[in-house]
């Protein structure tokens, strides 16, 4: 049996089995965030990405991904919650 890769641990499941690792530059501080995605199709992952990014400060994804065996999608952008937008 594989054992689950220690950085995406959490208690005694794996939360994303196939996520990669986070750099360290995206969550420097606090209010960065790093924001992944998975959705059926394209369509629904960028309409979640853009709901996020009609509220704080989004470095978009224009592609999306996908994971061998794995159903659907994954986007995976960058926020900064710190910069709101005006409504």
């Amino acid at each position: 049996m594989n054992q689950p890769r220690m950085e995406n641990f959490c208690g005694r499941r794996l939360v994303v089995p196939c996520m990669e690792p986070v750099n360290e530059a995206h969550v420097v501080e606090p209010g960065l965030a790093v924001v992944e995605i998975a959705a059926c199709d394209d369509q629904t992952a960028f309409a979640v990405q853009e709901l996020l990014a009609t509220r704080w400060a989004t470095a978009a994804a224009d592609c999306t991904t996908r994971d061998p065996g794995q159903p659907g999608v994954r986007l995976r952008c960058y926020l900064d919650v710190h910069q709101t937008l005006d409504s």
